[in-house]
Formats: C-alpha cells, structure tokens, sequence
C-alpha cells in the first residue's frame, strides 16, 4: 500500500474509520496495521505507538493480549483481565477452534507449572502472586478441562488436559494471577541488583530507558523499584555519557497508572546521552502510607524468594525505626505506632531485630535466635519518618518567606513549575512541612542571568505530598525564574522587655518581673525590621479580666509607659505585633511576662515603726492595766474581840 495514515490512537474508533485489521501476519491476530478510512484501507501510523496502545487492537479484534509491537505478532488463546497491567488480572481462555466467549477458569484445575505457562505466552515474567479471586470471580462461560502443564510449554494450548469436564467453580475460586516484569526491566552497573541504570527489553533488545518529557520523579522510580520487587526508591537521577546512543523512551505517566514498565516503552526511533539511574531499598518497604516515609513495614530477606513479610510491633523499636528510615533516604522517625497502617498480613517476619541506631540497613542488625510464631491484632509496625531537611525559603524577611530551594543530590536549587499552574499547591505543602501556617501568597520572580533549577512534576503534587517525590530529575537547563513562597507565619516573634526608671528598683526572679508599689516602669515590645509600619497592642491578662493597650509601631518597637505601681498592674503581658500586607492582617505574638507588685522601702519602713509603736502601746496598756488591778484588791483585816 502506498500511502500511509498519520492517526491519534484515541480517534482509533471514532466514526470516522469503518474498521481495522491486521494483514501480512501468521493469523488474523497478527500483522500490521490497517484502518479503513473512507472507503480505503490505509496502513496505520504513529510515532509515539506502544504496548498498550497495541493491546486494545488486540482486545479489539478478540485476539487476547498483545505479546509484542512492532513486527508486532499477538497471543490468541488467553489474556488477564480487569488487572493493572498487562502482565496481571483474572485469567481467561478460548479455544482456536472455537468462537465462543471467552471463558474463565477454576483455581482448582490451574497450578504454577500452568501459570509459568501463560506468563511466558504473554511475554510477561515468572508468575509471582497466584490467587483466587485477586481481579475477579468465576464469570459465565467456565472453562471445563483441567490443564495439566509441564511448565515448559509455550502456549496453554498446547498443555494436556484431563478428561472430564468441570461443571461447577466454587466462589472466589477464578484464577487470578500475577507475573513478574523481571525478563524486560533491569538495573545495571550498580551495586546491587536494585541499584543502577534502567533498562529495558523491547523486541528481543536490551537498551538504556529515557524519559519521554523530562518528567522522572521520585515516585515514578518508586514504580520502579516496586516492579523489580526491590522496595521503595530512595534516588533517582540521570546518568551522562560521551556519546550518543539509541534507546527505549518511557511514558512517566503511565508508570503512575501502575501500568507495567514494558506497556509504557514506545518504540519511537531516538538516542540520548543520558539515561535514568535508580536506587531502590532493596530489603525494606512502607506499604498503604501516604508518602515514601510513611506506611505498614515490610521487609525481605537477600536469601528468600518469599512475599515480604509484616513485622510485628512487639520485634521493633525506636532504635530500629531509626535505621529504617535512614535506609529509606528519610528524616528521623516522627511515629511508630502499631497498625497505623493496617494490620499484620502474612507472611511475618519471625525473628526479633536489635539495632543499635547507626546501622546503614535493617538488614544489618542484630536478631534474636528465637522465632515468633503469632502477632496479636493491631501490632504490625505502622511506621512515619520525618521529611529529610531539603526544603527553604531563602532570600526572605524570616524562615517562612522567601524563594523557594530544595536540595536534591546534594545541590540546593531554586524549584520551578514549567507551566506555572501548581504554585498554590507546592505553596501550601512547603508552608505545611517548614510549620509555617497556611499560604498567603506566591510570586514568580525573574532574574537577569540563568541558573540551574528543579522542575517540579506537573501529574504528582498534592496538597501535602513530599515534595521530594514530585521533584523532577536535574534539568539541565537553566532558567531566569523562581518561586518566590510567603507564609502565614512569615513575621518574626516580637521581643518583650521590662524596665523602671526614677527611684524604681526592680528585681527578676523565678515568676518573672517584681516591680515595688509606687514605682513607676515601661514595658517595651519589639520586632526584627522586616517590613514598615504596623502596630503593638500590649495586653496583660489577670486572674479576673484582660485589657489591652495600643501604639504604633515606630523603628519597629513601642514603649508603655506606667506610673505608681499597684496592684492593677499585676498579671501575666503579651506583646501582640499587627501588620496589615498583602491585603490581609498578620499578627505575632511574644513569648509572656510575668509581672508582681510589692511594697517600697519605705512603706516598709513606715509599717515597721507603726508597727512597733502599735505593740509598745500595747504593751504599755497591758501594764498600766495590770498596775490599777493590782492596787484596787482589799487588804487583810486584823483579828478584833468584841466584849459585851
């Protein structure tokens, strides 16, 4: 055919085309394709053409799933269904011989040795999870044989099969299966396994995978790591070569959908200079958390093949989270707490772990000899680590304003959003991890020269994710812009200050400032020169009420002055700074003062004398009194006879 048609897949079954096909191929099910447009059939052309993209031609033309693109040759007698990937979902057959539905098949008539089998006829890896019901139960029709695979066959078609026929499946017992992407993914020249640069096998090829946009993250790498059955991702960064040299180039998005890696390759011809690098943990994992530091804690043995295991509460300690975090690439850990993120699943770590703190991985402590064999409900390791220290706003008036910079492989940048349109979103979440309130305000600045920045990945940011997870890769290209970020708490704490002056004495002690009756004093309230203006309010908080006291804020401070000191003057004081920026009020307050009133020397002195004289009069009374009593009692009267 001499002419081809340029087509966008998503008009693939528009009104405008009548059908579609697959010629020169083995079968109907495999070829090129075709599409009839207007009447003529038209070889079908797109640049950016991949493995899923081929896989709904094949779902299209009842074919199963498609095994590769591009001399592309596609299976016929099974596929996976209503999974995440190419490679997963509820197993369904048809016969070559038949034209009927497809059929869905019992757990019971289906081991591993047939699961290797459809794994290897859909180009997918090993089988790695197989489970009733995983995607699915059984739906009408039912196959009725059961396979009985060697586990080298080619195709489950080609497997014996037994001679009676099934007539009922017990629910929740639809095969449902999983296979591993370890044949077509692969990290090289790294230190392990789970370290190194991608890359990919596409039609029988091994080469060095690039992004599509320059849209990599941390957390598209995570996809990564998770596929290769390494953990969770802890770097991720390119890897510059001297020459050119062709390679596969990966849709970052659809990795974030959970496609398979192989589904988001497409087979556009290109070369690049660099590739992707990625680290993954390789041993430990957070599962069901909100970030790559939060989660349910898993680990892996290197020696086992196994499913990672939960751990239960009662194995883990502070000292232990500290080594798992820091394996992780995160922060210190903020909260250990158990089923934070669901409960124990198995299978369960069994051992104890002993960390002294410092280790480099979980893997490296020490471990009881003993085994656990139960974990009471509630007690799986739910685990939160901090954020690395990576964020700033620099350039500012405080802490909580300024341009914002994030440290990425060891370099502060300024972060740009190429299209600015997640500055609120990015404002919000640096705000919220510097304690900082709320947003208040963004701006794009522009400087004469450029300098390298971040790019910050458009399809990952939400309110509060880890901004690390959404950093796109180092680009090499420089930029005049930056994100200029203020807070809500972008105003300095104002400073407080006690002073007397005339014939005052003060005095500091434990319960703050003691000021003597009479005397007078001022209380001073201050702030860092940030910006103009604004105003002091001065509020003292006593056991029965509060009142409050207002100036303006000149060469930013204020000055209360109080004469005779009583005891309305006692209580607790604040100084509250107001400024009105940004078309909104702002306020700080100061840390308290504690003020106490008590007596003058004098007035000591004063109660002292009438004091003393009170008790000499007192006493002098208490004399007198006793001496009149005394001389008022009646003498002795002498002995008289009295003669008649």
């Amino acid at each position: 055919m001499d002419h081809r048609v340029l087509i966008v897949f998503l008009l693939l079954w528009s009104s405008e085309f009548d059908d579609i096909r697959l010629v020169e191929g083995s079968s109907r099910c495999s070829g090129v394709i075709e599409v009839k447009h207007q009447g003529f059939w038209a070889e079908m052309y797109d640049p950016d053409w991949d493995l899923k993209l081929s896989d709904r031609v094949c779902r299209h033309l009842d074919c199963g799933s498609v095994v590769r693109t591009s001399s592309t040759t596609h299976t016929h007698s099974v596929r996976l269904v209503n999974g995440t990937s190419l490679c997963s979902g509820r197993l369904e057959v048809k016969s070559h011989q038949s034209s009927q539905s497809w059929s869905s098949v019992c757990e019971d008539d289906f081991d591993l040795q047939d699961a290797e089998v459809v794994c290897r006829e859909l180009g997918c890896g090993a089988p790695s999870v197989l489970q009733g019901a995983l995607y699915g139960d059984v739906e009408a029709p039912m196959w009725t044989k059961e396979f009985q695979c060697g586990g080298n066959e080619s195709a489950l078609l080609d497997c014996e099969s037994s001679d009676s026929d099934r007539n009922t499946c017990s629910s929740g017992k639809a095969v449902g299966l999983t296979c591993s992407e370890r044949h077509h993914v692969r990290l090289v020249r790294g230190s392990s396994r789970c370290a190194g640069e991608l890359e990919m096998k596409q039609q029988g090829v091994w080469r060095p995978v690039v992004d599509q946009m320059s849209d990599w993250t941390l957390k598209t790498a995570d996809e990564v790591c998770r596929k290769l059955d390494c953990g969770s991702a802890v770097s991720t960064g390119r890897r510059k070569s001297d020459f050119d040299k062709r390679i596969w180039r990966i849709r970052s998005t659809c990795l974030q959908s959970k496609s398979a890696v192989r589904e988001c390759i497409y087979t556009k011809f290109s070369t690049s200079r660099s590739n992707l690098e990625i680290k993954c943990s390789d041993s430990v994992r957070l599962v069901n958390g909100k970030s790559l530091c939060s989660g349910r804690l898993e680990v892996k043995s290197h020696q086992s093949n196994q499913l990672w295991p939960s751990v239960c509460e009662d194995d883990f300690d502070l000292q232990d989270a500290e080594v798992v975090c820091r394996e992780l690439g995160c922060g210190a850990p903020s909260v250990l707490q158990g089923a934070l993120y669901g409960d124990v699943e198995a299978p369960m770590w069994t051992k104890e772990f002993q960390c002294g703190g410092n280790e480099s991985a979980l893997l490296d402590c020490r471990s009881s000899d003993s085994d656990r064999n139960t974990c009471s409900p509630g007690k799986a390791v739910g685990l939160t680590c901090s954020e690395p220290d990576d964020v700033r706003l620099l350039g500012g008036s405080s802490r909580c304003d300024g341009t914002l910079e994030l440290k990425q492989h060891g370099e502060w940048r300024p972060l740009v959003d190429r299209v600015f349109k997640l500055e609120p979103k990015v404002a919000a979440a640096v705000c919220n991890r510097l304690d900082c309130g709320s947003a208040v305000s963004t701006n794009i600045s522009n400087i004469s020269s450029e300098k390298p920045v971040w790019w910050i990945g458009h399809s990952c940011v939400e309110s509060y994710l880890m901004l690390r997870e959404c950093l796109e890769l180092p680009s090499y290209f420089g930029s005049s812009d930056s994100l200029e970020v203020i807070c809500s708490d972008f105003l300095a704490q104002p400073n407080i200050s006690f002073a007397t002056y005339i014939d005052g004495v003060s005095e500091a002690n434990q319960q703050g400032i003691q000021v003597l009756m009479g005397s007078n004093f001022t209380i001073s309230c201050s702030i860092l020169p940030q910006y103009p203006g604004g105003s002091f309010q001065l509020v003292l908080t006593t056991s029965a009420k509060s009142k409050n006291h207002t100036l303006p804020a000149v060469n930013h401070s204020a000055h209360f002055l109080f004469s005779a000191a009583d005891a309305t003057h006692l209580g607790e004081y604040r100084c509250v700074y107001h400024l009105y920026v940004f078309s909104q009020n702002f306020s700080s307050e100061s840390q308290p003062l504690h003020l106490t009133v008590s007596a003058s020397l004098t007035e000591l002195i004063i109660r002292l004398v009438v004091l003393l004289l009170g008790m000499m009069i007192l006493i002098t009374a208490l004399c007198v009194s006793s001496k009149a009593s005394r001389s008022q009692k009646p003498g002795r009267e002498k002995n008289t006879e009295i003669k008649d």
